[in-house]
């Protein structure tokens, strides 16, 4: 559905503002945290306050997506817009943790609908060849809310109170909304399936709930009973999901469409931005502070070169596949710098200056920024428009699946290895950087071992991760981002086969 530049610039501006609203919400709360859990007495449950959010807008992607296809992504859009609003103004006015939580659960299941139909509305309203510009446009929400979304949150919590880190969405959200009345248009939905797949949403929610739970439990070495039950729930119901999508006349996720190579490859790739740089980046901190004796401030560069360097490459290249029509060739930079980058990481010396690891750091981000937004567009334009928001919530699901599991699995990694080689007299539980940084030049050289035999391992496998994504890039298909309109869904039934 072609619009004017006007309206396409004005929609462009509104799907931006969410977009950044919902990705600030993972990032924004984490400088306030302690200052939360302290006010309303519940310290143990703090880290629920980031995975009620994470959790509730992971679960909902696949089921949003589908209703997104067959009752109008503007409607999903709108109601997701108005839910996060209030959500947020809940979140600003709780007086315990138990409903802070519950509120943060409905903030992350309202910022799943925004994230996900803003970019299947630019899938229905701009050419296969317009899409990557402006779905790199919208992509640069993620980035700039990890750059800005801590020190953000650390300023409002000082001069403002808490509250108001949850607050501030209100105003800005408000006049999202109203320019959201009027440039969002009303998008021909998708035929209104005959079943709706209540027994595959049931099953993967459950499923996916016990596999954040089982990956959280043992990243905080909690592990026993409860976390084995989860993992075994977990494969129970992912096993069962499988064969319920396979039998489903309608499913949420139609798994016919992986024979489609552009889909499949582009899946993967999804997964591995997930898998191989969201996952490690949370720890770059830890590593250059006990590795490089750098201050917590100073350590903090290396991410941030990072995201800058994923920020340019996901604007430059969206540019330039829309400019050339060409998308196949990114990708396979973008892996093999991804894969260089890290493999470099896993090779470099403790105590070298800093700006070294800060420019290898920010090559494996503009590797990944360099198909970050550009694969998504790539997959919406191989299913048919009514198939646009459940291809879409599929690829943002592995990605944000992905990141998940890697990065409590690379957690676990860290703690045990640095606990299993620290030497007599030592505690993993109590090492803190300030407490290196006070010993004697012999022990800091031990920790830096230390760590670097840890993390090296670690940057390997990373690296072999871009390494699976590389041959997945070289898999896509040839060919050119065509110039068509994208036709509207058919409003005739139709059946999806499995």
């Amino acid at each position: 559905m072609p619009l004017s530049p006007l309206r396409l610039r004005l929609l462009v501006i509104s799907l931006l503002t969410v977009s950044f609203l919902g990705a600030l919400d993972h990032t924004v709360v984490s400088t306030s945290l302690a200052t939360i859990a302290g006010e309303l007495g519940a310290l143990k449950l703090m880290s629920w306050v980031v995975v009620g959010y994470t959790l509730a807008s992971t679960v909902l992607l696949p089921v949003l997506g589908k209703l997104g296809d067959v009752l109008g992504a503007r409607r999903i859009f709108l109601g997701s817009l108005v839910m996060f609003l209030a959500a947020s103004l809940a979140c600003g006015f709780a007086q315990d943790m138990a409903w802070l939580i519950a509120a943060r659960v409905l903030q992350g299941m309202s910022s799943a609908g925004l994230q996900l139909m803003s970019q299947t509305i630019i899938a229905r309203v701009t050419t296969q060849r317009e899409r990557p510009r402006y779905m790199a446009i919208i992509g640069a929400a993620f980035p700039i809310a990890i750059l800005v979304g801590p020190v953000l949150g650390g300023a409002i919590t000082d001069y403002w109170g808490w509250s108001w880190v949850f607050w501030i969405n209100i105003p800005v959200g408000a006049a999202a909304l109203g320019l959201a009345l009027i440039a969002v248009p009303h998008l021909e939905p998708g035929p209104m399936p005959r079943h709706f797949d209540v027994a595959g949403a049931a099953v993967f929610t459950t499923a996916l709930v016990a596999l954040v739970l089982a990956v959280t439990w043992a990243a905080e070495r909690s592990a026993g009973p409860g976390t084995a039950a989860a993992l075994a729930v977990s494969v129970l119901g992912f096993v069962a999901f499988f064969f319920i999508e396979r039998r489903a006349p309608e499913p949420i996720v139609p798994l016919h469409v992986f024979a489609n190579r552009t889909i499949a490859a582009g899946t993967a790739l999804s997964a591995i931005i997930g898998v191989g740089l969201f996952s490690i980046t949370a720890y770059l901190p830890t590593y250059f502070q006990m590795a490089y004796q750098t201050t917590a401030t100073v350590s903090g560069f290396v991410p941030i070169a990072t995201v800058f360097g994923m920020l340019i490459s996901n604007l430059l290249t969206g540019w330039l596949a829309t400019r050339t029509g060409r998308y196949r060739i990114f990708p396979i930079l973008g892996t093999s710098l991804g894969a260089a980058g890290l493999s470099v990481m896993a090779l470099l010396p403790a105590g070298l200056p800093l700006w070294v690891p800060m420019i290898v750091m920010g090559v494996v981000g503009m590797g990944t920024g360099a198909f970050m937004s550009l694969i998504v567009a790539v997959v919406q334009g191989a299913v048919p428009a009514s198939q646009t928001g459940t291809i879409t919530a599929t690829v943002n699901l592995v990605r944000q699946v992905g990141s998940t599991v890697a990065t409590a699995i690379i957690g676990g990694v860290i703690g045990f290895g640095v606990a299993a080689l620290l030497p007599v007299g030592f505690d993993a539980s109590t090492l803190t950087p300030q407490l290196v940084h006070g010993a004697t030049p012999a022990v800091r050289a031990t920790i830096a071992q230390i760590y670097g035999a840890v993390f090296t391992p670690i940057f390997i496998s990373l690296a072999a991760t871009y390494a699976v994504g590389i041959v997945a890039a070289i898999l896509l298909p040839h060919g050119r981002l065509s110039d068509e309109p994208v036709p509207a869904p058919q409003t005739t039934s139709e059946t999806l086969s499995a």
